[in-house]
């Protein structure tokens, strides 16, 4: 089948404002290459439990794409129409099942060396609607906290340095409830400009008590969730001729029931966008299942990606010690073996990836980001009004080094 062939009634699988929305712009993706095609199905069908930025972008593009002519819709994308797919791949029921064939079309570019061409009209297909669609304004700069080296006593090492080139480091913070100041500042901060998921806590370990005006994920409230994952990964790895290839579609189809996860039975409203944003840090992520640092600078990574909030708290905790993997599933339920001064370098390279990451997202260019060494006299802030490459021996406290960044 080709996009040409496309009907409405094919996507009656289609959750309700996904269906909607493709059968809007249905006219336009009869005329994209099928390449690309289940590509755009892909992130269509989840609509529904997209976060509002990426409903957004959705929409924008859509309505980028209808207002092509003809001629630019053959100049957009003749990079994809010169892929060249195997009968199988036309054969499959893309528009049913986009991520499964976008799963093949990955293992057929591979395999018959067009993977670079590919990627080549994938990148100009996206300058060419980054140009097309501007990104709107900020109701406020945007705000990155990484809280790094949970229960290391002390450490002797340089910290941030590839961040102190961009700020300033400051040695001399007052950490005295230093966590409950930063939380509390991104708390006014999401009661003063509210947004659905625009104000972020994320944790690698247990989560400190928050406003529920931030949307929260954390390590710990996820041990059953992982735990029910571990299980299952173990006993398909245990299954002859199970290999990578096969885990990964299995762990690609994953829901929050398979994982027995319910947030109404804890008295909380059930949020089927968040459950399934969780479920993907587990299922997507490497690691994430096992080492509460890799969980917290995926969390944060995905957060900034889909989400694009405008305020993202992210704690780091101890992981544990590294072990061969199998020791690490049939031990997952044990009581872990902390490397503290191992999880402190995790975190400070992570906090170096959040900032890149949020580097990425519109406003850049006023957004302001603070790395603390939790419990300690030391920090780094960079903003706007911050100095780069430079020190400070004044004393402050954390609210005003906040202050001072945003």
């Amino acid at each position: 089948m080709l996009p040409r062939d496309l009907k409405p009634e094919q996507f009656a699988g289609y959750p309700p404002e996904a269906r909607k929305l493709v059968a809007n712009y249905l006219g336009i993706l009869q005329r994209l290459p099928l390449s690309l095609v289940p590509g755009l199905l892909r992130e269509l069908i989840d609509y529904d439990f997209k976060f509002p930025a990426e409903r957004k972008a959705r929409e924008r593009e859509l309505a980028s794409l209808s207002s092509l002519s003809a001629g630019q819709v053959k100049e957009w994308f003749q990079g994809f129409e010169q892929i060249r797919l195997s009968p199988q791949l036309e054969e499959f029921d893309w528009a049913k099942a986009p991520a499964q064939f976008v799963e093949q079309l990955s293992a057929h570019l591979w395999s018959t060396h067009q993977l670079d061409a590919f990627r080549k009209a994938s990148n100009d297909y996206a300058d060419r609607l980054n140009s097309a669609v501007p990104s709107e304004p900020l109701p406020v700069p945007r705000l990155g906290i990484a809280v790094i080296g949970q229960g290391v006593a002390s450490y002797d090492e340089p910290l941030f340095r590839k961040l102190r080139a961009h700020g300033a480091y400051f040695s001399r913070v007052k950490p005295e409830d230093g966590l409950r100041r930063l939380l509390n500042a991104v708390a006014a901060r999401a009661m003063e400009h509210p947004a659905p998921y625009g104000h972020w806590y994320i944790d690698g370990g247990e989560e400190a008590e928050h406003s529920p005006a931030l949307t929260c994920v954390s390590y710990k409230a996820l041990e059953p969730a992982r735990a029910a994952l571990l299980r299952r990964m173990q006993a398909e790895i245990d299954r002859p001729g199970m290999g990578p290839e096969a885990l990964r579609t299995l762990l690609a189809q994953m829901r929050s029931a398979d994982l027995g996860m319910d947030r109404e039975s804890n008295a909380k409203p059930k949020d089927e966008v968040l459950e399934r944003f969780e479920v993907s840090l587990l299922t997507e992520g490497s690691g994430t299942q096992i080492f509460s640092t890799s969980f917290a600078q995926w969390a944060a990574r995905e957060a900034l990606r889909r989400a694009q909030p405008l305020t993202l708290l992210v704690r780091f905790a101890p992981r544990q010690r590294q072990k061969p993997m199998n020791e690490l599933l049939s031990a997952a339920t044990a009581r872990p073996e902390f490397d503290f001064v191992g999880s402190l370098v995790d975190a400070d390279l992570g906090a170096y990836y959040n900032w890149l990451n949020q580097q990425r997202l519109s406003g850049a260019e006023q957004s302001s980001f603070l790395v603390w060494f939790e419990g300690h006299s030391q920090a780094l802030a960079i903003g706007p009004s911050m100095p780069r490459g430079t020190e400070s021996t004044s004393t402050a406290d954390l609210e005003q080094l906040l202050a001072w960044t945003v």
